[in-house]
């Protein structure tokens, strides 16, 4: 967004590529937090506010490089220390943290390689997160970072943080839509059956535990999730080193999973209590790692980050025998389908055959009336060569 140059003319901000395709209301919301909506509606029904010179509606939506014309008192600095958003000052340790992390950046984006232990956001208890280092990344003048995606607290890996408000409606749209593609690594107490497979069972909270669990629910009441997983390599019947795809996003989505088939993540004793961890020397921490991510960029092409293995995971990979170098494999850019065109798909699958089933009961019913009774007043059976209306006795095709 470019301002007015001169502070006593009618102020007018060209709309920049950040805000391309955002509503006329919530480009206030970003540029110009200070005006309300009630103020916006109102310039929009006088004829105030125009774009390239044409009236505007708050609805609207806005096209980069179009000029946006501002009454005065709208492009007015903030006032109420309110509006206005303080930066937490951060430590250095903080810093150093938030720097130790990045993996890469650029204008839209930064990605980060999340330590295990470290809340992705805050809550009960939680004073320690990412979202409470955000400030670090931001420059004097420049928007807040914000997240986009989120990883569990022990779980460690890639983590994509927008660096301004357009991008971050661009990568939530991704991830959202399942364009996104997320690999996991992971290692799991036993060796599941099949070597290759796709999990399918819905997800719902579990009673009593105040959202802060999940459970497998197949009464009709949870929620999609789909979950691919493939046998990288294993130690014998002990455990196995697997990939993980989550094909949807639901909470705890690939623990429950993994817990559910019989083969917990080592180190997760929530979903797989004490027969998740490993005797002997194997660490207790959990064993699940955002290995790659590769989402589309909002300037072209694509991002494509891995994220090294933290201590304790790449120490187990090796006194279980396993080779780091055999786990990454060629990603292709494959599109899964999205949750609500696969339930409609379903929807129209069932009912068709519905429709098929009832068709053939309604034939059987025609060909053979019920036992007992004579075919309806008017309607001969078929075969009979009568016609209805026709004479006892009377020859055939003659009144």
């Amino acid at each position: 967004m470019s301002g007015p140059a001169n502070p006593d003319e009618v102020p007018q901000f060209t709309v920049g590529p950040d805000d391309d395709g955002v509503r006329l209301d919530r480009w206030f919301k970003r540029n110009l937090p200070q005006v309300g909506f009630a103020t916006v509606s109102r310039w929009a029904r006088t004829g105030q506010l125009r774009v390239d010179g044409k009236r505007a509606d708050p609805a609207d939506r806005l096209a980069a490089g179009q000029v946006l014309r501002v009454p005065p008192a709208g492009s007015a600095p903030q006032s109420s220390a309110k509006s206005a958003r303080q930066r937490r000052p951060l430590s250095d340790d903080e810093v150093a943290l938030a720097e130790s992390m990045v993996l890469t950046k650029d204008r839209a984006a930064i990605v980060l390689n999340k330590p295990p232990g470290l809340a992705t956001q805050g809550g009960s208890g939680t004073f320690s997160h990412v979202d409470g280092l955000l400030d670090a990344y931001a420059g004097e003048g420049e928007p807040r970072p914000r997240l986009v995606h989120r990883l569990d607290k022990d779980t460690s890996g890639v983590l994509l943080i927008a660096r301004t408000p357009g991008s971050a409606a661009f990568f939530s749209k991704r991830f959202s839509g399942r364009s996104a593609r997320k690999i996991y690594w992971a290692l799991v107490v036993g060796v599941p059956e099949i070597a290759d497979g796709l999990i399918d069972l819905p997800l719902a909270k579990q009673p009593g535990t105040g959202g802060e669990k999940m459970m497998v629910d197949e009464s009709g009441q949870g929620q999609t999730a789909r979950s691919r997983y493939r046998v990288i390599d294993r130690a014998g019947n002990r455990a196995a080193w697997v990939e993980l795809q989550p094909l949807t996003g639901r909470t705890h989505q690939l623990r429950v999973h993994m817990a559910a088939i019989g083969h917990p993540i080592v180190g997760d004793g929530k979903y797989g209590g004490q027969g998740a961890f490993l005797t002997g020397s194997i660490s207790r921490k959990m064993h699940l790692h955002a290995r790659r991510l590769r989402i589309e960029h909002p300037e072209g092409d694509h991002i494509d980050v891995t994220a090294p293995l933290p201590d304790h995971f790449a120490a187990s990979l090796a006194q279980l025998g396993f080779d780091e170098a055999d786990g990454d494999i060629v990603l292709e850019p494959v599109r899964d389908v999205p949750e609500r065109t696969a339930q409609k798909q379903a929807a129209k699958a069932h009912a068709k055959q519905y429709r098929k089933e009832r068709r053939g009961e309604r034939r059987k019913r025609s060909e053979a009336p019920p036992s007992g009774r004579s075919a309806p007043r008017g309607k001969p059976p078929r075969g009979s060569g009568a016609k209805p209306g026709a004479r006892p006795g009377a020859p055939k095709g003659k009144r």
